[in-house]
């Protein structure tokens, strides 16, 4: 339910940067997050202080449910700092944006570490129970190769999925651009190297995956299912999240009844 209401939010916060706010407004609204000083943010449109708002309930909301499992001091800074870090990423791909600005591949992945959200919604494994340590909170929070590549993989696949809509209005370039313009390449080229990165992604993970024996592997498994969750959402050059294509998947594993046959 936790990661449910992050999803909302993270999906509000995205679209302010990306459609909504002016990139003075974007500025102060960074600003405002990065002190988390909700008096920094009175001269900002409703819309923009209702997302405000709604991280800060957030906020106080993980922190209400893990002050008497005594967790809520390593959890909610961590909380605070993956938001940090996820707005700082949106600051640099707006200012990018307002610049006219095209980064090389390398750059725009660097970057995109910070704005594929998977850290900040690592932060819901506040449903782990006595997976939710503290040294599972340090962990993530030390940049690790495997949620570098799982965040990457997210970041790029939805790139692919999404560049050709976004890129009809006034909007950062993404890893396809970057692509394209730095080895002067057509955007099927460009789809072609970026699945090849997500490939070498994925043997990363793999390769992760047996080497970090110190992580429970209910952790590791919920790290990897971020990056199979991204197949699914925008694997094929498909935007199923935003159009609508994951209901089918939904009603399948939730609604739609499973005939089991007994034999006798």
């Amino acid at each position: 339910m936790f990661q449910a209401k992050l999803m909302a939010v993270v999906t509000m916060l995205d679209d302010t940067y990306d459609a909504y706010g002016t990139f003075q407004e974007l500025e102060i609204f960074s600003e405002a997050i990065q002190r988390w000083d909700i008096t920094a943010i009175g001269s900002l449109p409703e819309c923009m202080k209702a997302v405000f708002d709604a991280i800060i309930e957030l906020c106080e909301e993980m922190e209400l449910e893990t002050t008497e499992s005594g967790k809520s001091s390593f959890m909610v800074p961590r909380f605070k700092q993956a938001v940090s870090k996820l707005v700082k990423g949106y600051m640099i791909e707006a200012k990018w944006c307002h610049e006219g600005l095209i980064p090389t591949y390398e750059e725009y992945k660097v970057n995109g570490v910070l704005t594929s959200i998977f850290t900040l919604l690592m932060s819901s494994f506040i449903g782990l129970g006595e997976y939710g340590t503290k040294e599972v909170f340090d962990w993530i929070f030390s940049d690790p190769n495997i949620i570098n590549a799982v965040s990457l993989i997210g970041r790029l696949l939805n790139d692919t999925s999404s560049h050709k809509f976004e890129q009809r209005r006034d909007h950062v370039a993404s890893s396809v651009e970057c692509c394209m313009k730095q080895y002067d390449i057509s955007y099927r080229e460009a789809y072609n190297f970026i699945r090849k990165d997500v490939e070498e992604y994925w043997k990363v993970i793999n390769e992760e995956c047996l080497r970090s024996n110190d992580i429970p592997k209910s952790v590791l498994d919920c790290v990897v299912n971020y990056a199979r969750i991204s197949e699914v959402c925008y694997g094929n050059h498909q935007d199923n999240y935003t159009n609508g294509g994951l209901k089918d998947y939904v009603s399948s594993l939730l609604l739609d009844p499973v005939r089991i046959d007994q034999h006798q």
